[in-house]
């Protein structure tokens, strides 16, 4: 177990620098100069010249990129080219709103796919499960702007119930509004990604269903759906909990389109924000965070399927 963790943590932090690299690199080739366009129109090249060098952007590139990631290594993401304010210190603000949303929206999710796939599955066939089949594939394919905007229309301006936009300017020193604001953005993303969850435990349901080991319990008593309960369900625990990594790098995409959607101070706002700006050690550095909470979702997902699957055990 310990060799395979290591293995596994030594691949996380391979990851992780080669997306710094790729990050660092495709940042650099958009077009424009950043000092230009931080300085405005009306700076004189001596001006942009001075600002180049405050940023370090005369730097040779080799030097910027081991600059910025030996402070990364430490815990330092850099500081705004705009504010000077440390990124780190933002980011953790910022989380306080994007972390909770997601939690939210992955509770949806869950609460989507898993009840009403496993019905789906039992039901196959019959009225109530080919219904729920057929509205999975529409929410699946319904893109989460619209949804948000459908869900806008009706509960905050026909019913009234939430609010369309905006987060607590005390934060969750009122927590009752905050939660009201986190609503409508939280069942935007878990309706659309517990569509698509829920089209995987259907399959993942029906697939248990015909393997040897259910058909044996019910040849020894137990009725079909029994059998499939008892034994069959169970066993699809571990492919669920692979694609349900894939699904938390979904939330986190959706978050950027909801935050903005919904008027959210959240990382994904604030990275759209900084990417008009051109403050690239922000954007550099909100980037690596958000690739390296996917990468260690999935190191965390290996981990359970090494922990729980014991063909994995004996294959390491």
């Amino acid at each position: 177990m310990i060799r395979y963790v290591l293995t596994r943590g030594a691949l996380l932090l391979a990851g992780l620098l080669v997306s710094s690299i790729i990050i660092f690199a495709v940042l650099r080739v958009f077009p424009g100069d950043v000092a230009q366009i931080l300085a405005g129109e009306q700076a004189t090249p001596q001006q942009i010249a001075a600002l180049r060098e405050s940023l370090g952007l005369h730097q040779p590139l080799l030097t910027q990129y081991t600059s910025w990631m030996s402070g990364v290594f430490v815990g330092d993401l850099g500081k705004s080219m705009l504010t000077g304010v440390p990124v780190a210190q933002e980011i953790a603000t910022k989380a306080q709103i994007t972390v909770p949303l997601g939690l939210m929206a992955l509770t949806i999710a869950l609460l989507i796919a898993l009840p009403f796939g496993i019905v789906s599955a039992m039901l196959r066939g019959k009225r109530t499960g080919t219904a729920i089949s057929v509205g999975a594939q529409f929410l699946a394919a319904v893109p989460v702007i619209w949804a948000g905007m459908m869900l806008v229309v009706v509960f905050a301006v026909w019913l009234g119930l939430l609010p369309a936009q905006g987060f607590p300017r005390s934060g969750w020193a009122q927590p009752g509004l905050a939660l009201r604001a986190l609503i409508l953005p939280a069942l935007t993303i878990g309706i659309v990604e517990g569509a698509m969850l829920l089209r995987f435990v259907r399959s993942a349901t029906l697939q248990a269903a015909s393997q040897d080991f259910v058909r044996t319990a019910a040849a020894k008593g137990l009725t079909r759906r029994r059998a499939l309960i008892t034994h069959g369900i169970p066993a699809v625990g571990l492919s669920i909990i692979t694609v349900l990594g894939l699904q938390v790098a979904g939330i986190v995409v959706g978050s950027v389109v909801i935050e903005q959607l919904f008027s959210l101070p959240g990382i994904g706002r604030m990275l759209v924000t900084d990417v008009g700006n051109r403050d690239l050690v922000k954007v550099q550095s909100e980037l690596l965070v958000l690739t390296g909470f996917v990468l260690v979702i999935g190191f965390l997902v290996d981990l359970v399927h090494h922990a729980i699957d014991p063909r994995q055990r004996e294959a390491t």
